[in-house]
């Protein structure tokens, strides 16, 4: 399957003589249906800073519809758990940072591995959904393939996060199954966070917010509103805030 040019993997080297002399790592995640391509301008700032930086390519992203539909939770975080595996080789520290269902996964990643990363930069983060149409999803999966894509979702005239046009179903199901356990492991989270959310988001509602708020265990957590920008906000008007807030960030959990 033709992987989309702009949708390849992101990979940058620590540059030791900009932080300090330790090599910290960023690992960062994109979200459903979208690809690197919604978060590289955030690792090329944060790499611009010396810190190296892995935007890896869930599977079943950057290429079809289809194919994500024969991908389930567990491909996409064993491909995120393999990545940090190997920037934490090459690394000092590392922090850990998602858009979206990447949020999601960073924040498994966190529950799973403790304070192995150092800290947890989440946009527009997905652990639940209001939407009572979701409870059909466990029998809607076999007999519709897919529904309208939820991407470009960005205020800023012009933005193109290159996702699906098509929402796969199985995939989806998937994904909302294992928010619930994701939701049981958050109080095993104590690493800091520093959380952004757009005031206006079609995609994400505040609930994730809220839950990620009331059960987490971390004492340094952050939030941030973005007011200029809808869900997929690495890529909207309130990008530069944060890339210069996550890499002020990091430097500090890491310092």
């Amino acid at each position: 399957m033709a992987i989309h040019p702009l949708a390849s993997p992101l990979s940058r080297p620590a540059s030791p003589e900009q932080t300090g002399g330790r090599r910290i790592g960023v690992l960062l995640s994109h979200g459903f249906t979208g690809s690197p391509a919604s978060i590289k301008p955030w690792g090329e700032a944060l790499a611009a800073r010396g810190y190296g930086v892995e935007v890896p390519r869930l599977p079943g992203h950057g290429t079809s519809w289809q194919e994500l539909n024969r991908t389930t939770w567990d491909d996409w975080y064993a491909e995120l758990d393999r990545a940090f595996d190997r920037l934490a080789r090459e690394s000092d520290e590392v922090v850990v940072g998602g858009l979206s269902m990447g949020g999601a996964l960073a924040l498994q990643l966190a529950a799973d591995r403790g304070e192995a990363l150092r800290g947890l930069v989440l946009v527009n983060p997905a652990v639940a959904t209001t939407r009572k149409d979701v409870l059909a999803l466990p029998v809607l999966k076999w007999v519709v393939p897919s529904l309208p894509g939820i991407a470009n979702d960005i205020k800023k005239p012009g933005g193109e996060e290159h996702g699906y046009l098509r929402t796969p179903l199985k995939a989806t199901h998937s994904m909302m199954r294992h928010w619930r356990l994701l939701r049981e492991d958050l109080v095993r989270i104590t690493v800091p966070v520093l959380l952004f959310k757009s005031a206006v988001d079609h995609v994400v509602d505040p609930s994730s917010l809220e839950i990620i708020k009331a059960r987490i265990s971390s004492r340094d957590f952050t939030e941030r509103s973005l007011e200029e920008s809808f869900h997929v906000a690495t890529l909207d008007n309130d990008a530069p805030t944060i890339f210069e807030e996550s890499a002020a960030f990091v430097a500090r959990v890491t310092s």
